[in-house]
This record gives C-alpha cells, structure tokens and sequence, in this order.
C-alpha cells in the first residue's frame, strides 16, 4: 500500500528529506520549526522530497516556501538519518537527510508556511540557540562554496 502524504509520524518506510545551509558570508540562514519531530528549536530548511522531484529542485522548493528567498544549490554537506522514538520504543518518525550547500540568488526573507521564524545567525549566536541534533558537526563538516 502507498504510503500517504502526510502520514509521517509511524511510517510505513523512511521518508526522504533535504536540507539546506544557506550561507550569507559567514552567516547562516536558520528556521523555527513549526511542527514536530524538534518543533520549536532552529534548523536549516528543508523538507520532505515529493514523488518525482529531484533533489535539487526539492532543496529549491523548501526554501522558498520556508524563507521566501531564491538559492542555487551545491555540493552535498551530510548524509544522514533523524530516528525518533516514541516511549514505547516505536518509531514515530524515521528520515533520511540529504543537505546541501547554497547560496541565496534572490528572492525577499520572510516566515514561510511551516518556519513561524527565519533569520541569519553568525556563528557564534548559532552555538547559543537550541538546534536540531548534529546541526552544529553538519555545518562545522560542510564544504566551501564560492
């Protein structure tokens, strides 16, 4: 049976997801995550891949609707998974994350349709906000981009 669009908590199978690291100089784009798994604390946007896009084009589509900004996408920063389990042991949520490096080429910022916030971070002020797991070894790893 398909698995249904938004039937992501208790999946069937691992959903696929992008992420971006925008960075502006030395600054980086960060959202509020607006719904769960980790509502509330700050991350790079991103989101689901929808059947039949392309990855590039979904890490294109998620930031848009999340900062309003326009990006050009690079090199692949992280491959990973985000597992979470409910108290008894089941697995709620279960995502494999693919980010990559971009560079905002248009576009005005502004709160999209699921990060009730978005703003740019230096790197200190990203050590000093709650963040996603491993956010900090993903973007300390990541490859330059001119």
């Amino acid at each position: 049976m398909e698995q249904a669009e938004g039937d992501r908590a208790y999946p069937a199978r691992p959903w696929v997801a992008v992420g971006a690291l925008v960075r502006r100089g030395s600054e980086l784009l960060v959202v509020r995550r607006g719904h769960p798994p980790s509502q509330g604390v700050y991350t790079v946007p991103g989101g689901a891949v929808r059947t039949g896009e392309r990855l590039v084009d979904a890490v294109r589509r998620e930031v848009a609707e999340e900062t309003g900004l326009r990006v050009e996408v690079g090199p692949l920063a992280w491959a990973g998974e985000r597992i979470d389990r409910d108290d008894a042991g089941r697995i709620r949520y279960h995502y494999v994350i693919l980010d990559y490096v971009t560079r905002p080429v248009g576009g005005m910022l502004r709160a999209g349709d699921d990060a009730p916030e978005v703003r740019w971070v230096s790197p200190d002020e990203l050590g000093r906000l709650p963040l996603t797991e491993g956010l900090l070894e993903v973007v300390a790893g990541a490859p330059s981009w001119p």
